[in-house]
């Protein structure tokens, strides 16, 4: 979800989003585990931490749209 979302937000192909996707995802569980194996809580649902799940995911999304944006820069007119 919020792979799509911030897909529609900056735009972009149907390789974007694929991007977008995959980061999202692995930023989520990152996030997940990384809080599970440091025992930190922030917004706790049952056993899955989302607050550092979502935090995992706008990092993850945020270097993967910072590194396209070098590549988009370089190659102008794709």
């Amino acid at each position: 979800m919020f792979g799509a979302g911030f897909h529609l937000w900056k735009d972009g192909g149907l390789g974007r989003l694929l991007l977008y996707e995959f980061l999202s995802g692995f930023g989520f569980w990152s996030g997940h585990t990384f809080s599970s194996m440091i025992g930190w809580d922030f917004w706790k649902l049952g056993p899955l931490h989302l607050g550092f799940a979502i935090v995992g995911t706008f990092i993850f999304l945020a270097f993967g749209y910072w590194l396209s944006i070098g590549r988009k820069a370089q190659n102008p007119k794709k």
